[in-house]
């Protein structure tokens, strides 16, 4: 009886109707509708609007810390699919296991999404699907602002890989950066703390930067428990 009783609180689980597992594994992070299962702050920008996640801001270029979109769960080794679409001016970021809400960008990785169409010059700031200011990408993939891109990060234990429009642009060992303010080349970083440190499973965060940026058809994997 006991064994019956588990099992339909799990069956309960599984199908509940914001958390819809598909039969690869992944699970919608975003449902469409609204932004059950994420952190909205007071005072966000962040709208759902024709089954799409918005930010509707008068573009100023100014980074807002305290309105970022933040999952609920945390995640550690997982895969993370999303679709974005910027205007011609833009800036935002997905970041990944980061630990603290408060202080994201320093204690969290962010994955730059910003208009880079174009460009020959490959940077760790102002290239899409850069590890900001960490690892610029290898090739620069993007589409013409106004067309959707699709990005898939993989993190799994020391190892975060990046793919823009299916492309793989980063293959990055987080084990390599062993020194604070520094990366591996020798160039400076704004971490004080070596990344090899950084925690290994936190919050997936979607970035306000004053510029608006829509995402959609959020999913994860995880990859353990």
């Amino acid at each position: 009886m006991i064994r019956n009783v588990l099992l339909s609180a799990a069956a309960i689980l599984v199908f509940s109707p914001t958390v819809a597992m598909a039969d690869d594994g992944f699970t919608e992070l975003f449902n469409g509708r609204d932004l059950s299962g994420w952190i909205n702050p007071p005072g966000s920008e962040w709208i759902v609007e024709d089954g799409v996640i918005a930010l509707k801001r008068e573009p100023d270029g100014q980074i807002r810390d305290h309105v970022y979109l933040w999952t609920e769960e945390q995640y550690g080794d997982f895969i993370l699919e999303l679709e974005f679409k910027v205007p011609e001016r833009a800036n935002s970021g997905v970041f990944i296991r980061t630990a603290d809400i408060k202080n994201p960008v320093d204690t969290g990785l962010e994955i730059q999404v910003s208009n880079s169409y174009g460009r020959d010059v490959l940077t760790r700031g102002g290239t899409a699907g850069a590890v900001y200011d960490c690892q610029a990408p290898s090739a620069n993939p993007i589409k013409k602002p106004g067309q959707w891109n699709k990005i898939r990060i993989t993190c799994n234990g020391n190892v975060v890989q990046v793919e823009l429009n299916g492309e793989q642009i980063i293959d990055m060992n987080l084990d390599r950066w062993t020194e604070p303010n520094k990366n591996p080349d020798g160039t400076s970083n704004k971490f004080s703390t070596p990344i090899k440190d950084f925690a290994r499973v936190g919050h997936i965060g979607l970035q306000d930067h004053g510029r608006p940026v829509w995402y959609r058809n959020i999913r994860v994997k995880q990859l353990s428990e």
